[in-house]
């Protein structure tokens, strides 16, 4: 073979690598914006399930938030799962399950049966969150060797963020417009899930399976500082996308299922604007600008329900910068812990994060749960979790920011 045809070959075959790992990179998004997607996909249907079953507030709060147990559990073994069968194999495990919770929803038509369905939606975010984010540097890093990973972490910070929203829209809308409001959204995820499966089968491994790694829990420590500001970023954010639904249909008489799912899409959409809008800023910057969202958002969103004629457009412009500001918050606290993790550290840091921003979506809510339950109104209710929430995120940012500033 003449140097030529070697070079011509040599440089098609480089091609075709950088082709195939560019494919394996969307297909990756794709799949995590499927689980995702998924974990929220009943927040609109919840007073179906209420009516149907005749659930308390409580009880629906609790539902809501138990996902957070199969999904911690799946973090601590991440790791040792990882290390066994790779990124490709905890990605591939993760949308499985999620076909697996979308049957048993769809099939079981019990309390039980949404219990569990919604456990397993646990395990698949377990599975994919901790592993999707690094997947995806690696990818890139494979395309490119001296790429800049931050595009690769802001994609990945978008669709963790962003997919919340895409759930809660489909559901919402088909639960409008449809007679089986609450099959279909689920038999739509199972075929979502079977096209992600294939669109993975061609991805390459970017790790080093080994089937008989040492079992490990799959977290690592992080600064108590950043931990502290993602748990109080999305207890905000798990404030309102839990009790939303409710406060639409009782507090401000609207009880359209499209509109609850349309308004945690701005939410979560809002999240992803906002980080992609700061690309070019340093974490510490997108941190501070994070804060300062969700307070005013927190603020907007005590007032539009405490005003003697509630408002709907205070509502969604409080969450819109709640969504926003959680974005944010989580954009700078995964850089800041990124940035300083060697690349075999990135995995377990993640998924230690991803175990933080859980305790935050289920904590606040399901606390309000209880108040709703127990007889305080929805105004009182807002008020103190709201002030609490707002107090944990303009602390814990302070002292990131503090911190930060003293490096």
């Amino acid at each position: 073979m003449s140097g030529r045809t070697a070079l011509v070959t040599g440089t098609t075959d480089g091609i075709a690598v950088s082709r195939r790992h560019g494919a394996a990179f969307w297909a990756v998004a794709f799949a995590f914006l499927v689980v995702m997607a998924f974990a929220t996909l009943p927040s609109p249907l919840y007073g179906l399930y209420r009516t149907r079953d005749h659930l308390s507030t409580l009880t629906v709060t609790v539902v809501y938030a138990v996902f957070a147990c199969g999904a911690i559990a799946a973090l601590l073994c991440e790791h040792v799962v990882v290390a066994r069968i790779g990124r490709r194999g905890a990605m591939r495990g993760g949308v499985a399950t999620v076909m697996v919770a979308a049957a048993v929803i769809a099939v079981w038509k019990a309390l039980p049966g949404l219990v569990v369905g919604r456990v397993l939606t646990g395990v698949s975010v377990g599975l994919a969150a901790g592993t999707a984010t690094t997947y995806l540097i690696e990818l890139r890093l494979r395309d490119d060797p001296n790429a800049s990973v931050v595009r690769a972490r802001t994609i990945g910070t978008s669709v963790n963020i962003g997919a919340l929203g895409v759930g809660p829209l489909v559901a919402g809308v088909l639960a409008e417009w449809t007679s089986l409001p609450l099959t279909l959204p689920y038999v739509l995820f199972i075929g979502l899930g079977a096209f992600a499966l294939l669109s993975l089968a061609a991805a390459p491994e970017t790790g080093t399976p080994n089937s008989h790694a040492k079992a490990s829990l799959g977290v690592a420590g992080i600064p108590g500082r950043a931990a502290a500001a993602t748990i109080a970023a999305f207890s905000a954010t798990g404030l309102f996308a839990g009790l939303s639904g409710i406060f639409l249909a009782t507090t401000l008489d609207r009880p359209s299922h499209a509109l609850a799912g349309a308004t945690l899409f701005l939410v979560f959409s809002s999240g992803v604007v906002s980080q992609l809008a700061t690309g070019k800023l340093r974490a510490s910057r997108v941190l501070a600008l994070g804060v300062t969202s969700m307070l005013a958002g927190l603020a907007l969103l005590v007032t539009a329900v405490r005003l003697s004629t509630p408002s709907l457009v205070l509502f969604l412009v409080g969450g819109a910068l709640i969504g926003a500001g959680a974005g944010l918050v989580f954009k700078g606290t995964t850089g800041i812990v990124l940035e300083a993790a060697a690349p075999e550290e990135r995995v377990a840091m993640t998924s230690t994060l991803i175990i933080t921003a859980l305790f935050g979506l289920s904590i606040p809510v399901v606390g309000a749960g209880i108040a709703l339950s127990e007889g305080v109104s929805a105004a009182s209710t807002v008020l103190g979790f709201g002030t609490a929430v707002a107090l944990g995120v303009a602390l814990s940012g302070w002292a990131l920011l503090r911190r930060r500033a003293r490096q």
